[in-house]
């Protein structure tokens, strides 16, 4: 027992606990009886609004951002394997480029990337042409590469090296060793950071909105600002919210399932805000 208040440690933490539920009451309390419910209705809550949003932002918005979404992914895990075997190669060269491009692209927001793919190629190859698909997948990809690559190389890493060895033993390359051995065994262990990375990729691929789009190639954030503009209401915002919802929610289950299957994987990956 403590001597000045008379409670012990735990009881202390069980009326601080007690005090933090009260006070969490009281605030919805307040809000419950302050707010304008009508408002809020109308504001975020109006069904004739929402209703309008169908099935187009289904068929539409949803279908191009997972379709933008797996081309960034696709690109990104490529070009993020080749990185981190660079970064891992016994040539320094190679090493340093990985290296640049990995400080470097990580180190810019994606919000640059999609101005500098949209402006900056056509201005600095002019006549050049790249298909919006191209350039959002180029966009995502460039940037998700560089964290992917990042945690690539510590699943190789983290596979122990007597792998390696026992295939040299049966006459392996070092190549095919680490296609065949490393990679796969590497893979398993970073199946929870890459899903968390294409969490974050499928909402970066709301900043496709500054490629420009017509209605047929809007993703969901394009197709959330143009209907708030259309009606006034912040409906169509909630019904795009649930939409990203309904693929990042599945996908962090994924990854808490994998997490829990596989071990923890490497930690190289962006935080995931969901």
């Amino acid at each position: 027992m403590s001597g000045k208040s008379g409670m012990s440690k735990r009881q202390r933490a069980k009326v601080f606990r007690i005090s933090q539920y009260v006070l969490l009451l009281a605030v919805v309390v307040v809000f419950a009886v302050t707010a304008d419910w009508a408002q809020i209705k109308r504001a975020f809550f109006d069904f004739d609004v929402a209703a309008d949003q169908f099935p187009e932002v289904i068929t539409i918005a949803l279908k191009n951002t997972l379709v933008y979404t797996a081309l960034g992914f696709a690109f990104g895990l490529t070009l993020g394997l080749v990185l981190a075997l660079m970064r891992l190669s016994s040539v320094a060269p190679y090493r340093w480029l990985s290296t640049i491009y990995i400080e470097f692209f990580r180190g810019l927001p994606a919000l640059l990337v999609f101005i500098a793919i949209g402006t900056g190629i056509p201005l600095a190859f002019p006549g050049t042409f790249l298909s919006r698909e191209v350039s959002i997948m180029l966009a995502l990809g460039l940037v998700g590469a560089a964290y992917m690559a990042e945690t690539i190389r510590a699943g190789i890493q983290a596979v122990p090296k007597g792998q390696v060895e026992a295939a040299r033993s049966l006459g392996m390359s070092q190549g095919r060793a680490m296609i065949t051995i490393v990679i796969p065994q590497a893979f398993r262990i970073i199946l929870p950071p890459l899903t968390n990375e294409l969490i974050l990729l499928t909402k970066d691929s709301s900043l496709a909105y500054l490629l420009g789009s017509t209605l047929a190639q809007q993703e969901l954030a394009q197709f959330g600002r143009q209907a708030l503009t259309s009606f006034k209401s912040l409906t169509p915002v909630l019904v795009v919210g649930l939409c990203y919802l309904i693929i990042t929610i599945p996908l962090s289950l994924l990854s808490r399932r994998l997490e829990r299957k596989f071990g923890s994987g490497a930690s190289t990956t962006r935080g995931v805000g969901v």
